[in-house]
């Protein structure tokens, strides 16, 4: 990517390093909606509640100050200038529908952090919490992903900073209501989870399609997103972790499905064709 001349954002909060401090009992209903729908990488639901559960119940510790603006490091600065980018892209289409885009934060965190919805832990991966509207990033998530998912580069980077801020448009636009009222959490192939996951990646799409017009893009990029969107699609997943498939249980859709959606979005740049919930062909 070529984010030399992008501006960026200073919705970054910088808890790197800090303590999760203390934290209130329970993971409630907005820590199941991270649970549900805000990792990326499918992890076991039961996996993370047991991991959110066992640190509700740590020590407290010492509550900090966190930085907010851009930080210095290289890598924070390539994510504030990634959210920078949403942020230009979302208040546009926001501003030609006649609304306004309320811009979400992103925090980087290191191990756990205290978040709306409870606690989140690196164990979960990326994810978005709709009842303080952030995105919370482990950054060594990255090294995760370019090592035991075979995803490297950085446009696979952005990619999930912006799948994660697709969360935030959802937010926005009320599809999170949908997921919400869904019965047990909407799973299975073609569930509220699934549905709510491949928008997300549409989402993305869009941005990227919007980034790649305006020259932040390099040859080979959009190919490092669908390199990512293959690695982490439920079925091969679940292949890879229990050695066969069980469409029933997934939160998130196949690696065809989320290539296909981030694919629309990319191509189109129209957020109408990213309406995975009218659709039966997912």
């Amino acid at each position: 990517m070529e984010l030399g001349d992008q501006r960026a954002s200073e919705n970054v909060e910088d808890r790197r390093g800090m303590g999760i401090g203390p934290i209130g009992g329970g993971i409630g209903v907005g820590g199941l909606v991270i649970v549900v729908v805000a990792t990326l990488l499918g992890y076991d639901p039961r996996d993370i509640i047991n991991v959110m559960q066992d640190t509700e119940q740590a020590p407290q510790a010492q509550v900090q100050q966190a930085p907010h603006g851009t930080p210095a490091d290289a890598m924070g600065t390539f994510v504030a200038k990634v959210l920078g980018s949403t942020e230009d892209v979302w208040g546009q289409i926001f501003q030609n529908s006649g609304r306004t885009y309320r811009k979400p934060t992103l925090v980087l965190y290191t191990g756990g952090t205290r978040t709306g919805c409870g606690v989140g832990q690196a164990a979960m991966g990326p994810f978005y919490c709709p009842n303080d509207e952030k995105v919370y990033i482990d950054l060594a998530f990255y090294e995760d992903l370019r090592r035991r998912f075979h995803a490297p580069g950085d446009f696979a980077q952005a990619y999930v900073i912006a799948h994660e801020v697709g969360h935030h448009v959802q937010k926005l636009t009320g599809t999170f209501a949908k997921l919400q009222a869904a019965p047990g959490g909407g799973a299975g192939e073609s569930g509220t989870s699934v549905r709510m996951e491949l928008q997300a990646d549409c989402y993305a799409g869009v941005w990227g399609h919007f980034a790649q017009a305006e020259g932040l893009l390099d040859a080979g990029d959009a190919e490092q997103a669908i390199t990512a969107a293959t690695a982490i699609g439920d079925d091969r997943l679940q292949r890879q972790s229990q050695g066969y498939v069980v469409p029933d249980s997934f939160t998130h859709g196949s690696s065809a499905q989320r290539v296909k959606w981030f694919k629309r979005g990319m191509e189109s740049g129209r957020v109408r064709d990213c309406d995975t919930f009218s659709t039966r062909d997912l």
